[in-house]
């Protein structure tokens, strides 16, 4: 129901102290005071004081009064009051409620209501501030001055300044795929400790090349108020692999992802988060800013953004149009008109809806939050309903999984749902991908942030229920348009990380020639095909024979701990750049999976690992996103730790003082086990947990891995009946996955 408009002007006004600019997710005390306007609160009646889904902002609590977010409530009148605070109690999206009842007694015109967040009198440490940037974070206030639960927000609530904190760690970003001769572009930032940009990075920098770069300047000095540092116009001039090195005083702050320079490179690749949204629907801060960071400071090829059908009134349908056609530029940065088609689970479940022109209509799964019903006639309620509406569209749509998942097995287009995201800032859902698959459709894959915290294109979770850094699409296209970019979305010419960006290249090659179709024929359009023995990544191929060979070249900026070569979701082989002999003091200790598919997936990992007879050095952290949830060494032989995932993977890495000896405990929740260390070798072994993929795995590495190149031919038999789909997905030390879309090779000749 909309908050109500009668005498705003009436109903009272709010101040916050102290006014001015936060570190993000420090501790603060706030004192909002309230002040009732000519018609009071009448008895029983209340005020709301409410923030953002998307905020991480500590969650009041009034019963510890030295423990962090206490919160204190009192009338200046002395009347009795009723507080409590609900994270579901407004309308989206401002559904974090406190929640202040008059419940004896009443206020007059000029009485006052003060609220304390993280009042600091009895020991409090104070208020824990939402941990990404907002320029302009709102308190809202909501008032119901006459009892009948019917509230009107005020004139003008209160805002603070959330900024990002002093630089902890550095990124440097190149692109992975272009052609000698060709100007790109090199990114530079410092990020503080939640992943916010950091306007503080300042002094003299180096730039270290691994081969020649025409423009790249040796030292630059940095000044504080850039969020991040952009060198446009460099060139190589000579085939090769690049990495840059940003130092300082000879230290090495940041080392840049490989990027391939060919020939002719024929295809590039442009590298995408084709899913975020705004402060406009549920998300933080403007559409116009989301796309600045994408593409200014996450330094993105390409976007979309993707905001709930719901909530995307008429006017600003219009705005979002307006703003994708004033920033997309070809050969520069590219971006989507579109929107999260945001229907419940029973009728399809989350879909990405992307045009290729702006003044496409918006068919929306419901006008929930959308007061103009004028064309409420255009909804679309279902998916199936949605797919017809696209017919005729010249439009693109892949299958997301958020708060609702789409639920494929019910509703799916092969004609414009081409591609499936395994992953985003709520998780990895490779579960839907194998949907697809066991319904015999043919799609690609793509990861992306639907980010909701403004950070488009390098996604962090914070300290909220989203339990993954966003991913990444990498699209390989002849060039920087729209159109090449859609053809390869839907040839599913492209690849998907969970955050990092690597050069794949994917081919899969036949001993005898092979047919292969210039599309998918099971769309029941006219294809044409051409015989060859090489297909490439997303290619539907009729093949007679008994075997294909996989051949890949991987180029990862951190050290790659295995590449699976997989038909379907069967694991042909599982390929290390180590073996046995390699293994030494090292183990990791690795937990996964999420508890269903809907949104209370969040699974608790809180735990402990003892050892026995040993003891544990320098163990460190794998996936730990959300700082609240720590790894603590309390003893030599004892660690503990906090974590949660919703299917993505954290852990621990850590050496052993003596590589064999000794008995390792884990005890969490869900896996109570023990192990002894001469047993923990080269392959997982493994724990299982129920759920979905949730389980536990305990493995030795190497004491130092450097493999950040792999390349391999792999044979893979394949199967009748049903597709063969051949893909892989490598993991990354530093705890990212690399997904390539897979090539669809059928044996049956009636089933093409």
């Amino acid at each position: 129901m909309p908050l109500a408009r009668y005498k705003a002007h009436q109903m009272g006004s709010a101040t916050i102290e102290p006014k001015g600019a936060f570190e993000a997710g420090s501790f603060e005390s706030f004192t909002l005071v309230y002040t009732a306007g000519y018609f009071g609160i009448d008895d029983t009646g209340s005020i709301k004081v409410v923030h953002r889904f998307a905020s991480d902002m500590g969650k009041p609590q009034f019963t510890d009064p030295k423990g962090w977010n206490y919160t204190t409530v009192e009338a200046s009148n002395g009347a009795i009051l009723q507080v409590e605070y609900d994270g579901k109690r407004n309308i989206r999206p401002w559904d974090k409620t406190l929640f202040v009842r008059v419940v004896r007694g009443f206020l007059r015109e000029g009485d006052q209501l003060i609220v304390r967040f993280g009042d600091r009198r009895q020991g409090s440490p104070g208020m824990r501030v939402q941990t990404f940037s907002e320029p302009t974070f709102e308190y809202k206030v909501l008032v119901d001055a006459f009892a009948a639960y019917e509230y009107t927000e005020i004139l003008d609530s209160p805002t603070i300044a959330v900024v990002a904190g002093p630089p902890v760690a550095y990124k440097a970003v190149l692109p992975t795929l272009r052609q000698v001769g060709e100007p790109f572009r090199f990114g530079f930032k410092g990020e503080d400790k939640w992943g916010n940009p950091s306007e503080r990075v300042s002094g003299r920098i180096t730039l270290r090349a691994s081969i020649p770069v025409r423009g790249l300047p040796q030292a630059i000095d940095l000044q504080p108020g850039q969020p991040a540092l952009v060198l446009e116009n460099l060139v190589v001039d000579k085939p090769g692999d690049l990495r840059i090195d940003v130092l300082r005083d000879g230290a090495i702050l940041a080392s840049s992802n490989p990027c391939r320079f060919t020939q002719d490179a024929g295809v590039r690749h442009y590298w995408a988060d084709l899913h975020g949204q705004s402060e406009e629907t549920i998300g933080t801060n403007s559409a116009q800013d989301l796309i600045e960071f994408g593409r200014n400071v996450a330094f993105l090829d390409a976007m979309s953004h993707q905001g709930n059908d719901f909530q995307i009134t008429t006017p600003f349908w219009h705005e979002l149009n307006r703003l994708t056609a004033q920033y997309n530029e070809d050969g520069r940065f590219i971006i989507f008109p579109g929107y999260e088609w945001s229907g419940n689970t029973g009728l399809g479940g989350d879909r990405n809806v992307m045009y290729l022109n702006e003044g496409r209509p918006i068919h929306r799964s419901s006008h929930a939050l959308v007061e103009d019903l004028s064309d409420a006639d255009s909804d679309a309620n279902s998916a199936d309903d949605l797919f017809q509406a696209l017919r005729d569209e010249d439009v693109i749509v892949f299958a997301h999984v958020g708060g609702r998942y789409a639920d494929i097995a019910i509703s799916h287009d092969a004609r414009i749902e081409r591609s499936v995201e395994v992953h985003s800032d709520w998780g990895t859902f490779e579960w839907l991908l194998e949907d697809a698959l066991d319904k015999g459709y043919r799609v690609g894959i793509l990861a992306n942030s639907d980010g909701h915290k403004g950070r488009h294109g390098a996604s962090y979770p914070g300290a909220s229920l989203f339990g993954a850094y966003g991913g990444l699409s990498c699209l390989v296209a002849p060039a920087l348009t729209r159109a090449a970019l859609a053809e390869s979305l839907r040839k599913r010419r492209h690849y998907a990380t969970t955050g990092c960006r690597a050069v794949l290249d994917l081919k899969v090659q036949f001993t005898e020639d092979a047919t292969i179709f210039s599309d998918d024929p099971k769309l029941g359009r006219a294809v044409t095909s051409h015989s060859a023995r090489e297909a490439e990544m997303g290619d539907v191929v009729q093949y007679g024979g008994n075997e294909a060979w996989i051949e890949f070249e991987l180029l990862t900026e951190g050290a790659i701990e295995s590449i699976e070569i997989r038909n379907r979701m069967e694991v042909v082989e599982c390929l290390r750049p180590y073996t046995k002999s390699d293994l030494g003091s090292r183990i990791r200790i690795v937990w996964e999976g999420s508890e269903y598919r809907g949104r209370g997936r969040q699974t608790v990992w809180d735990g402990s690992a003892t050892l026995d007879g040993n003891a544990f050095i320098d163990p460190r952290p794998i996936n730990f996103l959300n700082l609240d949830k720590e790894l603590r060494q309390s003893a030599p032989g004892v660690l503990d730790w906090e974590s949660l995932t919703t299917g993505g993977f954290s852990g621990i890495d850590t050496r052993l003082a003596d590589p064999k000896q000794g008995t390792l405990h884990i005890n969490t929740p869900l896996i109570q086990a023990s192990l002894q260390v001469a047993d923990i070798g080269l392959l997982p072994t493994l724990f299982e947990a129920g759920g979905i993929k949730r389980q536990m795995q305990v493995y030795r590495l190497p004491d130092q891995n450097q493999c950040r190149h792999y390349r391999a031919r792999i044979k893979v038999p394949l199967h009748q009946g049903s597709d063969n789909a051949v893909y892989l997905r490598a993991t990354t030390e530093d705890g990212f996955f690399i997904y390539s879309s897979p090539v669809y090779v059928t044996r049956d000749a009636g089933n093409n």
